[in-house]
C-alpha cells in the first residue's frame, strides 16, 4: 500500500480541518478537531490515522516507503499557516509528535517534543525567539526526551546531569539555570547520548520526525500500555494514529507554561475547576509525574485574562461533549492553546455526583445519568475516612490526588509490590516520581505515595480511575538508595513497616489506622429522585 493512499487529516488548517472519524484520527485529533471547528485556539496539525498504524505493522514495524512524500505535503499545510519552514536556518518550524488511539490511554502511549531542533537550526530559533534560555532548555528536552522515547536509553545519566548543574548553579529546578548552564548541559547530554547509543545524535529534521513517528507508533507495544489494554479489554489491533502538530512553547519564559486541567474534580465531583499549571515549563513537566508541583496554588501563577479564559474553555468543553472534561493547554507568551480534550477519569463517588449535577442542570438526560452510574458498585460510592486521626501526628504531608484511605506494608520497588500483593498482602507503594511505567503495581497495590507528580499527571489520572488512594508531592519523605528504607525528617522506616494514608487530606501516617465508611445518602436520594 501506498503511503500517499493512507489518511492524511488536517487540523487547526481553516476550512481543510478534518471531518474525519475517531476511528480514523483517534480520540486526542478528533476532539482536537471539533475545537478547532469551534474557534478554539488549537496548533495547527496534520494526522497519520490508524490506517498507517496497520501498514506500519504489517511491514513489520517500518514506515511505508513513501512516508516522506507524505509528510512533506502534511508539513506545506503547517508551513502555510504559521510562517515558518520546516529545516529552515532562518526561520525553523519545529514540531511536536504525539499519538492518540480511538479510545482513552492516559500516559501509556509516548510524545516527542521539539522535532526539528538541531545544530543547523537553533541559530534560527534564537533569532525568531530572541530568547537564549528557551532555545538550549528546548534542545536539551529533546535529547532526554529522544534518549528515552526513540532510542530507549537509560534515563539515570541524563537525571544525575541535571542534578549536576542544579547543585553547581545552587538552584533548585531546571528553570532556574542560566541560558549558559542549559547549553552546557545539552553538550553534555549529548555525549551521554552519543556514548550510550554508540551513533550520532540525529541532525537531519525529516529523519528525526520520521524516527519519532516510528517510536510512538511502537509504544502501542511497550509493556505498560499492553497491560493497560489488558486491563481495561481494550482491542489491541485498534493502534493509534499520530499527529503531528506545530510547538507552542510553555516554556518560553514567566508569561508562558503549560497544564492540565479538569472541569469538575474528579476526585470528588464537585463543580469546581480543578488545576495544576507550571509556570515556565512543557507539558511533560506537569503529565510526567518526574517533576515537583504546589498543586492548586499553582494556578496563581496564572494571569487574571488566562484564568478567566480557562474558565471559559471548561464551560464551553462540557456543553460541547455533554460531560466533564479533562484538557492539556499550553500559554505561550500570554496566550493560551489547548492541546487535548477527553471525558474526565474519575472516582466513582465524582461519577456519581457528576451525573446528578449534569441532569439535573439539564445537560444530559436522567436516562443518560442512569447509564453513566448503572454499573458502579454501591461499595465504590462509600467514603472512607480515618477515624480520630485527630490524635495521631502524621510523618508527612503531601498533595491529596485521590479520596479515601488506604493502610498496608510500604514497599518502594514495583516487582516486590506485585509480589507481596499477589501473596495476599495489601501493599502501600512507595516511589520518588508517580509514573504511568508503575501500572503493573498501581493496579495491585492499595494506595500510592510519592515524593514528586502533580495531581493531574497522568498516573495520578489512572490511580483515581482505579479508586486507590494517592498522595504525591510528599516533599517530608525521601526514599534511601538501594530502595529499601525511606525517611518521613528524622524517622526511618525499612521496607515492610505499616503507613496509612488519608488522600482527603494528604496526610500520611505510621502504623494502620482505623477507619469509619459512609454512603453518600444525599447522593443516592437525588439518584432515587432522578430514577421516578
Amino acid at each position: 500500500m501506498k503511503a500517499t493512499a493512507l489518511s492524511l487529516h488536517l487540523i487547526g488548517c481553516g476550512p481543510n480541518t478534518s471531518r474525519g472519524t475517531v476511528e480514523q484520527l483517534g480520540f486526542k485529533a478528533f476532539n482536537l478537531a471539533r475545537l478547532s471547528r469551534l474557534g478554539v485556539a488549537v496548533p495547527p496539525a496534520f494526522v497519520l490515522g490508524t490506517d498507517w498504524f496497520r501498514e506500519f505493522r504489517a511491514l513489520g514495524g517500518r514506515l511505508p516507503s513513501d512516508t516522506r512524500e507524505a509528510l512533506m505535503v502534511g508539513i506545506g499545510h503547517l508551513e502555510a499557516h504559521s510562517g515558518l519552514a520546516f529545516s529552515s536556518q532562518r526561520r525553523p518550524l519545529l514540531l511536536s509528535v504525539r499519538s492518540g488511539a480511538s479510545v482513552s490511554m492516559p500516559g501509556m502511549l509516548e510524545t516527542v517534543l521539539n522535532v526539528g531542533l538541531c545544530e543547523t537550526t537553533i541559530s534560527g530559533f534564537l533569532r525568531i525567539s530572541g530568547n537564549p534560555h528557551l532555545v538550549w532548555d528546548s534542545y536539551r528536552r529533546l535529547i532526554e526526551g529522544w534518549a528515552d522515547t526513540v532510542a530507549g536509553l537509560d534515563g539515570a545519566p541524563f537525571a544525575a546531569a541535571r542534578q549536576d548543574a542544579l547543585a553547581s548553579a545552587g538552584v533548585a529546578s531546571v528553570a532556574e539555570l542560566d541560558f549558559r548552564t542549559l547549553r552546557t548541559l545539552a553538550q553534555r547530554e549529548m555525549v551521554l547520548y552519543e556514548a550510550a547509543a554508540a551513533q550520532q545524535f540525529p541532525q537531519s529534521p525529516i529523519e528525526q520526525l520520521e524516527a519519532a513517528i516510528a517510536a510512538v507508533f511502537r509504544s502501542w507495544d511497550s509493556s505498560k500500555a499492553t497491560f493497560y489494554r489488558e486491563a481495561h479489554g481494550i482491542d489491541p489491533a485498534l493502534g493509534t494514529a499520530v499527529t503531528v502538530q506545530r510547538m507552542v512553547f510553555g516554556n518560553a519564559g514567566g508569561t508562558s507554561g503549560a497544564g492540565v486541567g479538569f472541569t469538575r474534580n474528579p476526585a470528588t465531583g464537585g463543580a469546581e475547576l480543578y488545576l495544576d499549571y507550571a509556570s515556565n515549563a512543557q507539558g511533560e513537566d506537569v503529565v510526567s509525574g518526574r517533576v515537583q508541583l504546589a498543586g492548586g496554588t499553582s494556578v496563581q501563577a496564572l494571569s487574571p485574562v488566562i484564568r478567566g479564559e480557562l474558565t471559559q474553555l471548561a464551560g464551553l468543553l462540557e456543553h460541547e461533549f455533554h460531560d466533564a472534561q479533562e484538557f492539556e493547554f499550553t500559554v505561550e507568551n500570554g496566550k493560551l492553546f489547548v492541546l487535548q480534550t477527553r471525558d474526565a477519569k474519575r472516582t466513582a463517588l465524582a461519577a456519581l455526583r457528576i451525573a446528578l449535577d449534569l441532569a439535573e442542570s439539564g445537560l444530559t438526560t436522567a436516562a443518560q445519568a442512569r447509564e453513566r452510574v448503572a454499573k458502579l458498585a454501591p461499595a465504590a460510592l462509600e467514603s472512607v475516612e480515618l477515624a480520630g486521626a485527630e490524635s495521631e501526628a502524621p510523618l508527612a504531608t503531601g498533595i491529596s490526588a485521590g479520596i479515601g484511605v488506604a493502610s498496608g506494608a510500604a514497599v518502594c520497588d514495583p516487582a516486590r509490590a506485585i509480589a507481596r500483593a499477589r501473596a495476599g498482602e495489601a501493599v502501600i507503594l512507595v516511589r520518588d516520581d508517580i509514573a504511568t511505567g508503575d501500572i503493573a503495581a498501581l493496579e495491585v497495590s492499595a494506595g500510592l505515595l510519592a515524593v514528586r507528580g502533580a495531581r493531574t499527571a497522568h498516573a495520578a489520572v489512572v490511580a483515581r480511575q482505579l479508586g486507590k488512594p494517592c498522595i504525591v508531592g510528599c516533599g517530608g519523605l525521601m526514599i534511601e538508595a538501594g530502595q529499601q528504607a525511606m525517611r518521613f525528617g528524622s524517622r526511618r522506616l525499612v521496607e515492610g513497616d505499616m503507613l496509612t494514608l488519608d488522600a482527603a487530606t494528604g496526610r500520611v501516617y505510621a502504623g494502620t489506622l482505623p477507619v469509619v465508611r459512609r454512603q453518600p445518602f444525599d447522593l443516592l436520594v437525588r439518584l432515587a429522585k432522578l430514577k421516578d
